[in-house]
């Protein structure tokens, strides 16, 4: 199995801390897990070692794909909810950081602010996996790509167009088609782009791998030609006051069947879920296209699992 050195005892919290091959090797690491295991059931490779795994916010696929994934790998895992510690009042980061260094391999983190993800690794002495904050969503962004290769087997001559809000996932599809030299196109209402930086920094990994990168309010322009559509939820966790007045904002990003129209023929859809059916994407559309969406949610174990035999020691 090719386990890459470099990644030994590494944080992953954002993608552009790693080169286009280092994220290319995680991504090969990911099939030959899936190939494996599928045959064998499980392997030890990870067989002593401990995962603590922290959350702020709700979790399904985040906590599942961690969990079954270390059980996989041999290893065992430990959650740990807001209520039982609330990351950095009750103690600080700082002190919460290296109190789990002592005990655990690596450490998951989802939660709101991403300077408390990285103000964690930064005191950790074990592995930091950024597993959502507010900014980002890099573990979901390498399940995306796995899936589209899956499905291409090829990352070059391919177009993503994103639908919908600038959010966090939004940022780090950004800088994971950009390292795979994906080309991607965001369609989101005026105001709703993703973040500036995050658009900069893709921008100069774009220069290397010859991705473009394209930010316009137009969905239908957006879909033409594209290979995969992506959506999200409208309303992200934390903005559920506004989430009357978002319908109304992104009432013409919803994906359906007249915006398929102008993707090419054999194109994908790619959801990162829960899905609002009804909101940004319709029911028929959603469940004509479901396969794929699901495969992606199974290959959030997959990634995931890579990502955690390349960083643990």
């Amino acid at each position: 199995m090719n386990i890459s050195e470099n990644l030994k005892n590494k944080h992953f919290i954002n993608l552009e801390d790693f080169t286009p091959d280092e994220l290319k090797g995680l991504i090969d690491l990911a099939l030959e897990l899936k190939k494996e295991i599928k045959q064998k059931g499980s392997i030890d490779i990870l067989k002593g070692k401990n995962l603590v795994m922290y959350f702020s916010k709700p979790s399904l696929r985040t906590r599942l794909s961690f969990e079954i994934g270390m059980a996989k790998l041999g290893g065992n895992s430990y959650v740990i909810k807001q209520d039982e510690i609330i990351l950095g009042k009750r103690e600080s980061i700082e002190d919460t950081s290296r109190v789990i260094s002592k005990y655990a391999d690596a450490v998951t983190i989802r939660t709101f602010a991403h300077n408390d993800v990285e103000t964690f690794a930064k005191y950790s002495s074990i592995p930091t996996i950024n597993a959502l904050t507010d900014l980002s969503h890099p573990c979901q962004i390498m399940a995306d790509i796995l899936t589209i290769y899956e499905t291409y087997k090829s990352y070059k001559g391919l177009k993503l167009n994103y639908v919908g809000d600038g959010n966090n996932v939004t940022n780090s599809l950004l800088t994971g088609c950009a390292s795979f030299g994906i080309d991607i196109t965001v369609s989101s209402p005026k105001g709703f782009e993703p973040d500036t930086n995050e658009i900069n920094k893709a921008k100069e990994i774009a220069k290397k791998t010859g991705s473009k990168i394209e930010i316009i309010n137009d969905p239908a322009q957006g879909a033409n030609g594209a290979d995969i559509i992506y959506t999200d939820v409208w309303t992200s966790m934390g903005q559920e006051a506004e989430a009357e007045k978002r319908k109304e904002i992104f009432k013409e990003y919803q994906i359906n069947e007249n915006l398929m129209k102008h993707a090419n023929k054999d194109a994908i859809i790619l959801h990162c879920l829960p899905a609002h059916k009804g909101e940004e994407i319709d029911f028929d559309t959603f469940e004509k296209y479901s396969k794929t969406v699901f495969n992606q949610a199974e290959n959030r174990m997959w990634a995931q699992m890579a990502i955690l035999l390349s960083v643990i020691k």
